[in-house]
């Protein structure tokens, strides 16, 4: 059953993707990640009303620093949908538990314990090998540039995986943990947007304006199907189901976008999933409770 919740919140994830990619071609990135706090934000407190869950938390600077992570990895997210297919944007993302592997290694070499490390070194080295089959195909400076603002943004998403992990160990609950990180974006999109610009509603397309709602509604249903199978689920089985993910995504990205791919870079996704499926079940002794991604 946790399985399935990881297969519905990886759905939902990459059908935000695709308003994402519909309204880019009106709204600009912080524009769209205000948006998507706002929606996220009421959406969120209406959970919390319903569930009495209080407001107020014993870690304020907890909640800042991974809303400052998460809105980096959002904000990157965001820029490498409207500028690349949305199956590449999407698994670049997906490369956090590759991050997360790498950072485990980095650990381990700063403490001299490298020789432990050996198999997880592999999966990382053979995740960015996939990295560059998969922008190989796509080498033009402007995807160049929003496939490296990609990888970024699955860099962002593994540290939040980290202050994640750390908030579920002192005892937040995780609605109250979606809610400030949806504060935060709204917050920052505003700020954001506001030195970028803003869009006249004159200038929106119909099509970019009716997924703004959507698009926060999807990201909180996502979140909270991820965080229910990770919370409830094994590590390992629930984490090799987050990349289903990225099956949609390439499914939306043919269907509905007519986006080329060529077979070098499919390859590269393909190796990109198996890295990260690797790493996960390697690094599951050294990280038994690793939470949902936060988008």
């Amino acid at each position: 059953m946790q399985a399935l919740w990881m297969v519905l919140g990886a759905f939902l994830f990459a059908s935000m993707a695709v308003g994402v990619k519909f309204a880019s071609a009106s709204f600009g990135t912080m524009e769209l990640v205000f948006y998507r706090g706002i929606v996220s934000v009421i959406f969120m407190a209406v959970v919390l009303r319903a569930r009495r869950t209080p407001l107020r938390t014993p870690v304020p600077m907890m909640h800042v620093w991974r809303s400052a992570i998460g809105i980096l990895s959002l904000s990157a997210w965001f820029y490498a949908i409207a500028h690349l297919p949305v199956a590449t944007a999407m698994t670049l993302n997906y490369m956090s538990g590759v991050w997360v592997a790498a950072f485990i290694v980095g650990g381990a070499l700063l403490y001299g314990q490298a020789q432990r490390q050996g198999p997880l070194l592999g999966t990382v080295l053979l995740g960015f090998a996939g990295v560059v089959m998969t922008l190989r195909p796509t080498i033009d400076h402007d995807q160049l540039f929003a496939g490296v603002v990609g990888l970024l943004s699955g860099m962002g998403a593994a540290l939040a995986y980290l202050q994640v992990t750390a908030l579920g160990k002192v005892g937040e609950p995780e609605v109250r943990t979606v809610f400030y990180f949806s504060l935060g974006t709204v917050i920052v999109g505003a700020v954001g947007a506001l030195f970028t610009g803003l869009t006249p509603w004159s200038d929106v397309s119909a099509l970019a304006a009716a997924w703004v709602i959507p698009i926060g509604v999807l990201a909180s249903l996502g979140q909270w199907c991820m965080t229910r199978a990770y919370s409830h689920g094994a590590t390992m089985v629930v984490a090799s189901m987050q990349y289903s993910g990225i099956i949609f995504a390439a499914i939306y990205s043919l269907a509905l976008f007519g986006d080329q791919i060529a077979p070098i870079g499919w390859a590269g996704i393909a190796v990109i999933v198996t890295s990260g499926i690797l790493a996960t079940a390697l690094r599951s002794r050294a990280m038994p409770n690793t939470p949902a991604e936060d988008h």
